[in-house]
């Protein structure tokens, strides 16, 4: 009989095993699933419409211990959410679908997970085609979803809201929440370990800032990954990637942000950030030191100069050498210095915590703090960066040079063997008793040691500052966040004393140079600096050194030493806009011109919109708009930027900048503002088009009547003309492509002619509103955007500037560029006068600052 009762029971259970079916989109209230009950499926209960998605009681790495709630991809069997990440279940852990919710439960009915409570009872539990779980109430409504609970992972359809954070897991088969998370501030994306970023996505090559909205939600979608504000409808900042119909965005157990797409189980990663395996802050253990080996892919782990693995098992932390410590147990702290070129991965994203001292006091900071693991100081600004509360991995910066000098605060006992502090069996009354005197002598001995040292140090000071009576001392002012600073004779050596120009400009001269490690590089010697502009030059460079964006030119360092001032550019072996694009060399194809404006407009866009102090460029023109290997633009030469807030709109300055480039406001006593580097990247547009400066000798075609208010063009072979003129006239007879640089005639259509002719002149409006800001121009090249259509009432002045060029006939070639020579401005000023048709004062005044500025060159 017992027998027969075994059987049966056997019996029974495998058909309720068996009985155990998945459903299709939907499930209700008094469900029960488990991975016992859904072992045929895997633990699957629940599949979308279409069978894209699943939900199951899984248990990843097919590992037994840990079972979870999870959303996965059939395909790929990737998961993209988890419900009990922090407290998993075992394989007879039961998730039960009730009129309150779900709730996970371990075997004996202890609850590990549940929804939050509803105002109303829940009707249905539904998985979307998209892999969205959804909670519906009677009427359909959402009472909870996956999509806004994320775990490590969002696909397409699901926004990340800057209000939620990603969280990486410990590891692909222990789901539980790791030490990495993805966070949104309101103009960018961040990596973030214990509250620390260690990167930006502003910061990649890949990522294109498109406008200054605060950032509301992240998304990928087919296209790639994108920023988005103002409720959607704008993007902030996008990443291009290849099409694809299932693509997750996740922080990985690693700490790397990854983007995948999936062609069946076919994994693709696209966009790996940081791709620099030793920029992750946890690489190489507690101060463990990284260090790129064969590629940046595989670093390789040490323990710097000082320092011991520990000895704890599969341990990568790394510990004080206890030699070190030997005849120094009578004092409890310690500082343990790091070798030149090791660097710690916050100090590039977090301020200092104090300016101005020396590496005494930074010391001193850190000492009194308990929480202060350590510290990094810049001897060039006297800047004091304060490790707190965690160490992570150091990062070995031998290919480029670093400005900052680390030590790592230690407790040192009679026999150390961690950090910490005396236990208490070494604290005995009669070791009390000898210490404590001893203790206080020693106190007053470092005290006047302290004093002592920094007597010595100011004595060295002095002397310094006397043998370099004629030089600025790096120490004669401090300005927080300087880049890279470089000695004037490592300098001179890079160059070859100075022996390869290769360009000049207003403020210096530039050669090229070649540092230590190879890296090329473009020395710019500053010339004619007065004495406020020392503290001028070193502040600006401190904003511009902090300014990543592909579209700029990287600053790599400076020099402010014997009176001389050098800055120090990434080079670009392409050289100026003006030589590719004037110069007798291959000529520019249409598209390259494009992408040279795109890439030039987007780093304007950047400068104005996308840094926390918004940058007037003020000189901008093809000399100053360098190209890379593919022609990729940077915008260069910020030695005349102007800073603004972001609650400044404009500001009022001294003129400064080239002719030919600069808007009519300059010389009106009208504010300056971002849309004065509009009017000059309008110049610079035309000058894409026709490729010859803006004023020049152009073969015009026979006379045609102009629409009203226009006058006909001059019929003649060849003669001098100013080109926006000519472009006004053509646009208003619909004449584009004799716009078009001649060696490019039968490869450019009309259209795309008078795409960036009408463009160019909506960004030379005389007035300022009317011009586009630099966002809506990158839209409208990129096609984003409609686009403007110039405004004839405000385009009139290039009508003076043109007819004034013909009559006089005093244009003269110069020997370098072609520039030509005008009537003074008080010619100028007496053809307004006795212009009945311009009585207008303010016309009239601008009429005459423009053919000063921005008139023919």
């Amino acid at each position: 009989m017992d027998f027969l009762i075994l059987i049966l029971n056997v019996f029974f259970l495998s058909f309720s095993l068996v009985s155990a079916v998945s459903f299709t989109e939907f499930v209700y209230p008094n469900f029960t699933a488990s991975n016992l009950r859904h072992v045929d499926a895997s633990g699957s209960f629940l599949f979308s419409s279409n069978g894209t998605f699943k939900a199951a009681i899984f248990n990843p790495g097919s590992q037994q211990i840990r079972f979870y709630l999870c959303v996965i991809h059939v395909e790929s069997n990737t998961v993209i959410w988890s419900a009990n990440r922090d407290s998993p279940v075992s394989k007879s852990g039961t998730m039960t679908l009730s009129g309150n919710g779900i709730s996970i439960t371990e075997e004996g009915g202890s609850l590990r997970w549940s929804t939050p409570p509803f105002q109303s009872l829940v009707s249905a539990l539904r998985l979307t085609e998209t892999g969205n779980l959804v909670l519906l109430d009677r009427y359909n409504a959402t009472l909870w979803e996956s999509f806004r609970n994320p775990t490590d992972t969002i696909v397409i359809g699901q926004e990340l809201r800057a209000e939620t954070v990603l969280l990486s897991a410990v590891s692909n088969d222990d789901l539980s929440v790791g030490n990495y998370g993805l966070a949104l501030t309101l103009s960018d994306a961040t990596l973030l370990w214990k509250n620390l970023t260690y990167w930006k996505l502003s910061m990649e090559t890949k990522a294109y800032v498109n406008s200054g909205y605060a950032v509301e939600f992240l998304a990928v979608n087919q296209t790639g990954l994108y920023l988005f504000g103002r409720n959607g409808s704008a993007v902030v900042i996008k990443v291009n990637l290849p099409l694809s119909e299932f693509r997750t965005a996740k922080i990985d157990a690693s700490g790397q942000f990854i983007i995948s797409s999936f062609f069946g189980v076919a994994q693709r990663h696209e966009f790996v950030w940081p791709i620099d395996a030793c920029q992750i802050p946890f690489v190489c253990g507690k101060i463990g030191l990284c260090t790129n080996g064969v590629s940046v892919n595989s670093p390789a782990c040490s323990c710097p100069s000082g320092f011991r693995l520990s000895a704890s098992n599969n341990s990568t932390n790394c510990l004080p050498v206890d030699d070190d410590n030997k005849g120094l147990n009578s004092s409890r702290l310690s500082f343990v210095q790091l070798d030149y070129g090791v660097d710690y991965f916050a100090n590039d994203f977090t301020l200092p915590t104090n300016y101005g001292v020396d590496l005494s006091q930074c010391r001193d900071l850190c000492s009194q703090d308990c929480s202060c693991l350590g510290i990094f100081h810049e001897n060039t600004s006297g800047s004091c960066y304060k490790l707190e509360n965690v160490l992570g991995s150091l990062i070995s910066r031998s290919t480029t040079r670093n400005n900052r000098l680390g030590f790592i605060k230690t407790v040192i006992r009679a026999s150390p063997t961690d950090f910490g502090v005396l236990s208490n069996d070494e604290a005995g009354f009669p070791v009390i008793a000898v210490v404590l005197p001893l203790s206080g002598f020693l106190f007053l001995f470092a005290i006047a040691i302290l004093l002592w040292r920094r007597y010595s140090l100011e004595e060295k000071v002095k002397k310094k500052k006397q043998s370099f009576k004629n030089s600025l001392s790096d120490l004669e002012f401090t300005i927080p966040g300087l880049p890279l600073h470089f000695d004037y004779e490592e300098l001179q050596t890079a160059t070859e004393n100075f022996k390869t120009k290769i360009g000049t400009g207003g403020f210096g001269t530039v050669y090229k140079g070649k540092l230590p490690d190879k890296t090329p590089v473009a020395v710019k010697r500053i010339t004619n600096i007065g004495a406020q502009g020392k503290k001028d030059f070193c502040t600006e460079i401190a904003v511009i050194g902090n300014i990543h964006h592909v579209n700029l030119v990287k600053l790599k360092g400076y020099c402010a030493q014997r009176r001389q001032w050098l800055l120090v550019y990434e080079y670009m072996n392409r050289g100026s806009l003006d030589r590719t694009l004037f110069g007798p060399g291959p000529v520019l194809e249409w598209a390259e011109r494009v992408e040279i404006a795109i890439g030039a407009a987007r780093g304007l866009a950047y400068l104005h919109s996308g840094c926390e102090r918004k940058i007037i460029h003020c000189d901008v023109k093809p000399e100053n708009i360098l190209l890379h290997d593919r022609l990729q633009a940077k915008i260069s030469d910020f030695g005349l930027s102007k800073l603004l807030t972001r609650e400044q709109s404009s500001l009022f300055t001294t003129m400064r900048g080239t002719r030919g480039y600069l808007a009519p406001e300059w010389l009106t006593s009208s504010a300056v503002s971002e849309k004065t580097d509009v009017y000059s990247f309008g110049m610079v547009l035309l000058e894409l088009v026709s490729g010859r400066k803006n004023c020049g000798l152009v073969t015009k075609s026979h006379s045609r009547g102009g629409n009203s208010g226009s006058s006909s063009v001059c019929s003649s072979s060849a003669g001098a003309i100013y080109f926006p003129f000519y472009a006004l006239e053509m646009h208003e007879q619909g004449r584009y492509l004799e716009l078009v640089d001649p060696r490019l005639r039968g490869r450019v259509t009309s259209e795309d002619a008078e795409k960036l002719v009408r463009l160019g002149l909506c960004c030379v409006h005389e007035e300022p509103g009317l011009r586009p800001t630099m966002v809506s121009v990158v839209g409208m090249l990129e096609g984003e955007v409609a686009l403007c259509n110039p405004r004839i009432e405000s385009l009139n002045f290039l009508r003076f500037y043109g007819r004034r060029f013909a009559e006089d006939s005093v244009m003269e070639e110069t020997k370098n560029n072609g520039a030509m020579v005008f009537p003074d401005a008080a010619a100028a000023a007496a053809n307004v006068s006795d212009n009945s048709t311009r009585n207008a004062t303010h016309r009239y005044l601008s009429y005459i600052s423009s053919q000063q500025i921005s008139g023919p060159r």
